[in-house]
């Protein structure tokens, strides 16, 4: 039988994040779109999301997703010796923007190697807790994972717990999406660039990852169901097609969080209360999303699914995305 053209591996961000956000999270699961979920292991609700993976039909919660407690703003003033709010702030835009960097950044990047190491073996212990076993995938909070002085640190020890599979952020062609605000367009294309520079530390301890990546463009109110298929065929264009193509799509469904409940022991963000997560929701379980990717060969399948596939196993199918090359709608 022949293999489809495209294999997409659909991964719901933050379970664990707060009962609110798992809910929806669960139901895109359900719904058959959702695929692959990152389990945030120092969430406030990670324990009862792990039990929930259990109960409900076995949801996928295969990924880790990290969020470094090492660097929080208390633990930076004791690096850096400064207003650690306003500095990682700054050193952050400084990052995203490719600006020169300040001298407290540089003694930032030097205390970042052991305190990620640190807190990642924490934290994939905590996922073997939770869920009796290690995770197929992990990634980094806001794609910190492919930061310089990150990304060989965070290699070796996904090589040493036997992790196999992580995301790369390059979303081609992200830096021409109109539609994105100037900020959001700069930090994706900043994502990218870091994330290319990754390739090599992650290539030498054996990670993996998927032939190409969406979410950046489609994240929020930007995503509907032509803009999935546009940014996935335009990411896939320009591989060659002598097998079945991978892609990972990146999302952030669920019920907006209602303060004071979720986050990671501060309570939750703007990003996770905004009405956004709803509309990816509604977008991941109305029924056109699923029908127009299967209509173009689009097989919706787990990280597992992948990694069972030999290269250069099955025939890719007639079907193509080539309709949706051109331009998305504003």
């Amino acid at each position: 039988m022949a293999w489809p053209r495209v294999q997409l591996v659909v991964t719901a961000d933050d379970f664990g994040y707060c009962p609110r956000r798992d809910k929806g999270i669960v139901e895109a699961f359900l719904a058959g779109t959702v695929t692959s979920v990152s389990l945030l292991v120092n969430g406030t609700a990670a324990e009862s999301a792990a039990e929930l993976a259990r109960r409900c039909g076995g949801v996928a919660a295969g990924g880790c997703s990290s969020r470094s407690s090492k660097l929080s703003p208390e633990v930076l003033k004791e690096v850096v010796g400064a207003n650690a709010d306003t500095l990682l702030v700054q050193t952050l835009e400084q990052s995203h923007r490719g600006t020169k960097r300040s001298s407290s950044f540089q003694k930032f990047k030097v205390s970042v190697p052991l305190q990620v190491r640190e807190e990642l073996e924490a934290q994939l212990s905590r996922f073997r807790e939770l869920l009796g076993r290690s995770p197929t995938h992990v990634d980094g909070h806001q794609h910190v994972h492919v930061l310089p002085g990150v990304c060989q640190v965070f290699a070796e020890a996904l090589q040493a717990f036997g992790v196999r599979f992580t995301r790369l952020p390059v979303e081609c062609g992200v830096g021409s999406c109109s539609w994105l605000e100037a900020p959001a367009r700069a930090f994706a294309c900043t994502v990218e660039r870091d994330a290319r520079a990754a390739m090599g530390p992650f290539s030498r301890h054996g990670l993996r990852w998927t032939d190409a990546f969406v979410g950046l463009s489609t994240c929020g109110r930007h995503m509907s169901a032509h803009r999935v298929l546009a940014s996935l065929a335009r990411a896939l264009e320009d591989i060659p097609a002598g097998r079945a193509l991978t892609a990972e799509l990146m999302a952030h469904p669920g019920y907006p969080s209602v303060p004071p409940a979720g986050g990671c022991g501060e309570g939750p963000d703007a990003f996770s209360c905004s009405w956004e997560r709803l509309h990816e929701l509604h977008v991941l379980t109305a029924p056109t999303l699923r029908a127009r990717l299967a209509q173009n060969g689009v097989q919706l399948c787990a990280l597992d699914d992948l990694d069972s596939k030999r290269p250069g196993e099955g025939v890719p199918c007639e079907a193509t995305l080539e309709p949706f090359l051109e331009p998305s709608l504003p």
